[in-house]
């Protein structure tokens, strides 16, 4: 790792990555987009890892992008500028499509601020525990700029494209009871709880059929792709697939024998 605005801490199967400028409530700048490049591409490739927490070091999660940091741009020749946000940008869109297509789920654990690419990569992950203290805003249209990380690909689809217009064009802020009305979270948790709920969120993951897990994130991030027959056909591909693994005979035969099964991930 390139250095230690993201950590990373790999136990149970469970890879917890830290947002780690709790001083600039997690704020993003080009050491942290290198930084979360580094982790993703690890954990993606790790087969160790069976299930992923996405968290923010002290009270919140992210905070966006670091203002200090664009209003230092500001002073810098425009094809510098250029150059430094297409390098920022380019970094933490990969890192939010290794997020997408990794065979592994991805938990985000929120509390206090998501704002801005804080709400796009809470966005990328499949599921989202948060905090009852926790709020949320796209904030781009608040600095004169459009939403990135891809804000304008996933809130449509979470949230249906009127409140998505809503959420992108006026930037307010909502709570988390209102985040859940809009499916934007799957719970909601009091702080106090945070931790406990997503490491037994995670920990129920990572015991999981990890690779019916994989199956089943492709199946769904593409399903928005094909037509009812093509989803079909790569449903059928993907059950006859699973179905000649070990971990569909372990589950198979933990149901007849009324007991939990142990899934290996093969």
């Amino acid at each position: 790792m390139s250095n230690d605005t993201v950590l990373l801490d790999v136990a149970d199967g469970i890879a917890t990555v830290t947002l780690n400028r709790p001083q600039a409530l997690n704020a993003l700048d080009l050491a942290m987009s290198a930084a979360l490049r580094d982790v993703t591409e690890r954990i993606e490739s790790d087969a160790a890892v069976r299930a992923v927490v996405l968290r923010g070091a002290g009270a919140h999660f992210m905070a966006g992008g670091d203002i200090k940091w664009f209003h230092a741009m500001l002073d810098t020749p425009a094809a510098e500028r250029r150059a430094r946000f297409e390098r920022l940008i380019a970094e933490v869109h990969g890192s939010v499509l290794r997020l997408r297509r990794m065979g592994k789920p991805v938990v985000a654990s929120v509390q206090g601020a998501a704002a801005g690419f804080g709400l796009s990569l809470m966005n990328a992950c499949d599921l989202a525990l948060a905090a009852d203290n926790a709020y949320f805003t796209l904030a781009y249209c608040h600095l004169g700029t459009s939403p990135d990380g891809g804000a304008t690909w996933g809130l449509p689809r979470l949230v249906g494209l009127k409140q998505a217009m809503e959420i992108a064009l006026l930037g307010d802020r909502f709570d988390a009871a209102r985040a859940l009305e809009l499916g934007l979270v799957n719970r909601v948790v009091p702080v106090a709880e945070l931790d406990a709920a997503t490491r037994e969120f995670a920990a129920r993951l990572a015991a999981g059929p990890t690779a019916a897990y994989a199956k089943t994130k492709r199946l769904l991030n593409e399903s928005v792709n094909r037509t009812l027959a093509e989803q079909l056909l790569a449903e059928q591909d993907d059950f006859v697939a699973s179905a000649l693994t070990e971990d569909f005979a372990a589950g198979v035969r933990a149901f007849v024998d009324k007991r939990q099964p142990e899934f290996r991930g093969r």
